[in-house]
């Protein structure tokens, strides 16, 4: 059967680093093992007309999003049905949270939700063998689905998370035009270069429960690939698909050391640590020892982030973080004992806070220096226990789900005294006050990056810098040339 694969496009105000879903990967990945035929069009690097990935016309189509691209997805979807009368499905963390909002769209079929794997074996093997319209008359046999039957729209019970991990076949990265997409930079100082750029996922969920995160639309549970699991997609990344660097996208890598550990001694005895890796969405700080991180350096670790949020102890509790900032300055100091690049996530404008809370944030960030201080608008995403917080007590700032983009310092809801000007107004000096100082400014004049890609860092740092409003820019793709494994 055909299956058509869709990542619709981001609504991003400046140029970021490019990557292949890696949940669209799974998906196709487990359409393959079916014996379908699947295509997957990722519309932030690929300019395919719709109507030409229609054609030959698939028996499905699916569509992920997250909350910034569900007005794209939307789109889509209603431009898909203008052109075939195909089923149209819709996944992903947005649509798990809200599923009744799209389901009222009359171009969704049906919403995924949580873990789409084995739901949509199901609902493929469903419309498979009914064919049709008929297989809308069984949709209520499939868990993770909802949709609508006679004008009412159904929610079947969740479907149970997957137990066993390494039961899923690995991620579909032939379907993607991996020459389309960046480096994830800096493991490969110059992302222009030929980097053919991997993630992989070797656990799922976390056992916190922070109030501001999406992963509380999952049950507060951790599950974790075997080490040989793992270590046997890692070789499959390098050895057959050229890897030149590899991002770990895990929630909570190092929850288990003692896996850690093993993976680690893997990659070294395999020799598969001549590849640089990096752990995009960071570890926890409170786990991150100096023996545990000198050992994922010897495996290959080139960067690691920490989830530091605060610099206000009292700001960390009150957000569930389960985190003492002695911890996080203990493990930014043996990281950069090591000689391991770092990131910090920060956030401005938390519950409860106060132009003096969001300055005790800027101090810590300038004293723990990390190479990288990423400072995010606090967002209450639906689905968070801050998104309820703000619902109840607060008012939000949006004016549609658009507004729910990254690296934009326009203030998401006001509560308790907590105004947008304070907030937007933090941030920005924040950046400054980070960025700015003599030091930082020299590190960053001296990156090979820098100069490789000046336009893009002379726009991002403008829109730090300058008045709210005075630049505006929009998403560019960069293409790479591929390059055969040496």
């Amino acid at each position: 059967m055909r299956v058509l694969l869709i990542t619709p496009k981001s609504k991003l105000p400046i140029d970021v680093r490019t990557t292949p879903s890696l949940g669209l990967a799974y998906i196709g990945a487990v359409s393959e093992q079916r014996g379908d035929q699947v295509r997957l069009l990722d519309m932030n690097v690929d300019d395919t007309p719709l109507a030409q990935a229609l054609e030959p016309t698939p028996a499905i189509v699916g569509l992920t999003a997250n909350t910034s691209q569900i007005k794209a997805a939307w789109r889509a979807a209603q431009e898909i049905k203008a052109l075939k009368d195909v089923p149209v499905v819709l996944g992903g963390p947005h649509p798990t949270v809200l599923p009744q909002e799209s389901l009222e769209k009359p171009f969704v079929d049906v919403v995924v939700r949580g873990e789409g794997e084995a739901t949509w074996r199901e609902l493929c093997e469903l419309l498979e063998v009914r064919g049709g319209d008929r297989w809308k008359q069984d949709l209520a046999s499939v868990p993770g689905l909802s949709f609508q039957k006679g004008g009412v729209v159904v929610h079947n019970p969740d479907r149970p998370l997957i137990t066993d991990l390494d039961n899923l076949p690995f991620p579909a990265y032939h379907l993607f035009q991996i020459d389309r997409y960046t480096s994830l930079q800096p493991a490969i100082d110059n992302p222009q270069e030929n980097t053919p750029s991997y993630s992989i996922m070797t656990s799922r969920g976390c056992p916190y429960r922070c109030h501001y995160c999406s992963q509380s639309i999952f049950p507060a549970r951790w599950r974790a690939r075997s080490p040989e699991n793992v270590l046997a997609e890692w070789r499959w990344l390098v050895e057959e698909r050229c890897a030149r660097e590899i991002g770990v996208l895990d929630d909570s890598f190092n929850i288990d050391r003692k896996r850690v550990r093993a993976i680690c001694d893997g990659l070294i005895s395999a020799g598969l640590n001549r590849v640089p890796w990096i752990l995009i969405n960071g570890i926890r700080a409170n786990l991150a020892d100096e023996e545990s991180l000198a050992q994922m350096k010897r495996a290959g670790l080139k960067r690691t982030a920490f989830g530091v949020e605060s610099g206000d102890q009292v700001i960390l509790n009150s957000i569930d973080k389960h985190l003492k900032l002695e911890e996080v300055e203990a493990a930014f100091k043996a990281a950069r004992k090591l000689g391991l690049e770092t990131i910090g996530f920060f956030m401005i404008g938390l519950p409860g806070e106060t132009e003096a809370t969001m300055d005790e944030t800027i101090k810590l960030a300038c004293k723990l220096d990390p190479v990288v201080a990423n400072f995010s608008m606090t967002t209450p995403f639906p689905g968070t226990v801050l998104y309820e917080q703000v619902k109840a007590n607060g008012r939000f700032l949006m004016d549609d789900w658009d507004d729910f983009v990254f690296f934009e310092g326009k203030a998401r809801y006001e509560m308790d005294g907590l105004t947008a000007e304070l907030q937007e107004r933090k941030w920005r000096e924040a950046y400054r006050r980070f960025y700015l100082r003599p030091h930082r400014l020299w590190r960053t004049l001296a990156r090979k990056d820098t100069w490789l890609n000046l336009p893009r860092v002379l726009r991002m740092g403008a829109r730090l810098v300058l008045p709210k409003g005075w630049l505006e820019t929009e998403r560019r793709g960069k293409q790479l040339e591929g390059e055969p494994c040496n």
